[in-house]
C-alpha cells in the first residue's frame, strides 16, 4: 500500500487556498448583504461593468461566472426584476441575447465599491507588496486558465469593437 503523508505540500496548498477563499468571502459578505446583493449577484454585476459596452452574451456570462445556463438565467431574472440589468436581443443572432448593466446597476456598484475595495485592501491586496501582488496575480491567472478556461469568454482585445 502506497502511503501518502498527511503533510503533503499539495494538501497544504489546496487547504490554504480554501481557507483564504472562505475568509475573504466572510469579510466581503456583510457589505454585499447590506447593499442587497449576494456574492453571485455582485460577481455578475461586476463582470458586466468590466465588459465592453457593459454587456455580455448570456452564454458568455454563464461561462465567466461558472454558472449553468439555467443558473445564470435565474440570476439575470432576479437582477432584471431589481432593475440592475436588462436583456437585449442580439442584432445578428436571434437565438442569442445579452445581459447589460443598467444605470441603476452601475449606481448600485458605485455605492458598494468603496467599502468592497477597502475590504479587499485590508484583507488581501494591502498585505502584499507590489512585486508579490504582481507575482500572485500572474500565478492566479495561470491556475484560473487551467481550472476555468472559459473565465474570459466574451472578453475582447483592446480596440476591438463589439455591438450587441
Amino acid at each position: 500500500m502506497n502511503v501518502i503523508p498527511f503533510d503533503d505540500p499539495r494538501l497544504t496548498a489546496f487547504g490554504l487556498l480554501a481557507e483564504v477563499h472562505a475568509g475573504l468571502v466572510a469579510r466581503m459578505t456583510p457589505a454585499l448583504t447590506a447593499a442587497g446583493l449576494s456574492d453571485v449577484d455582485f460577481g455578475t454585476l461586476i463582470r458586466l461593468a468590466r465588459s465592453p459596452q457593459q454587456s455580455l452574451r448570456m452564454g458568455d456570462l454563464a461561462a465567466q461566472t461558472g454558472l449553468s445556463t439555467s443558473g445564470v438565467t435565474r440570476v439575470v431574472d432576479r437582477l432584471e426584476r431589481d432593475g440592475l440589468v436588462v436583456r437585449q436581443a442580439c442584432a445578428t443572432d436571434r437565438r442569442a441575447s445579452y445581459a447589460a448593466l443598467t444605470e441603476k446597476g452601475e449606481q448600485r456598484l458605485q455605492e458598494i465599491l468603496p467599502q468592497h475595495l477597502a475590504d479587499i485592501e485590508e484583507s488581501f491586496t494591502g498585505v502584499l507588496d507590489e512585486e508579490r501582488l504582481d507575482q500572485f496575480l500572474a500565478t492566479l491567472r495561470i491556475i484560473r486558465d487551467v481550472v476555468h478556461p472559459c473565465a474570459t469568454a466574451g472578453a475582447v482585445e483592446p480596440g476591438q469593437i463589439v455591438r450587441p
